[in-house]
């Protein structure tokens, strides 16, 4: 089961729903459902994000609201993930749980690295960006579109064994070390990669571009190609600069 958590931070847009999905709106997550016409089937929190008109128009629509006292030991997100994960959800995806405070960014971010969700797919969508945790053993599929950014960083140490594949820049069993830029950055080549790590956390970011490489400029930095790995970067990174440069006139 995959269960889409509203967070109460920037959101942009909503993603594609599907009729089995599990909708819980983590306090202030809930405006977002209802100015897209959506009745969340929880609400949790405090609720010292909602006014009074909106927590009845959520009661009148069926949602099931549990409310917790202000002060307390989680937030709203801690909260809906450990109700996402009693009902069995298997992926969770959450919604505007980036940008805005740092401090909740930061530790919306690494509350999917606890060992409490380890079980479920956790991923954290902001616009044309996603996050996915990586853990020891695991191997990733990465979905995007030739040019898109790939970062790979660290967490809680240094991870080992990293291996890649449709990525520019290639790791075979090699290690990122924690506190080092040395992942950020990397490029897609294909509609799909994927990565793997033997031990430690990887945090995987990928940005999608609106202004993605036309199938046939993907194709000269296909791998196949024979051109060094710098020359492609250069080639991709001028062709970028030039449609910045257009969209601005």
């Amino acid at each position: 089961m995959r269960a889409i958590i509203f967070a109460n931070g920037n959101f942009t847009h909503p993603p594609e729903f599907k009729p089995d999905d599990l909708i819980i709106a983590a306090d202030g997550g809930a405006r977002h459902c209802l100015a897209l016409g959506i009745i969340p089937n929880l609400v949790i929190g405090d609720f010292d994000s909602l006014d009074d008109e909106q927590i009845h128009q959520l009661e009148i629509a069926g949602a099931i609201l549990i409310h917790y006292p202000v002060r307390k030991d989680f937030t709203d997100l801690e909260l809906a993930l450990q109700h996402a994960k009693t009902n069995g959800a298997q992926e969770v995806m959450v919604l505007a749980a980036l940008g805005g405070r740092w401090d909740q960014t930061l530790a919306n971010m690494l509350l999917t690295a606890s060992e409490r969700f380890a079980q479920a797919h956790i991923r954290l969508l902001d616009d044309t960006q996603e996050l996915h945790l990586l853990r020891a053993g695991q191997v990733f599929t990465l979905n995007g579109q030739p040019g898109d950014t790939v970062s790979l960083i660290p967490l809680f140490g240094d991870a080992h064994g990293i291996t890649t594949h449709n990525l520019e820049y290639p790791l075979k069993n090699e290690t990122l070390l924690f506190g080092s830029t040395r992942g950020i950055s990397n490029v897609l080549l294909a509609e799909n990669a994927t990565v793997s790590v033997q031990d430690g956390m990887l945090m995987c970011v990928i940005i999608h571009h609106s202004d993605n490489l036309s199938p046939k400029n993907a194709r000269e930095i296909s791998p196949r190609k024979k051109v060094a790995p710098k020359q492609r970067r250069m080639r991709y990174l001028t062709q970028r600069r030039k449609k910045c440069k257009t969209n601005s006139v």
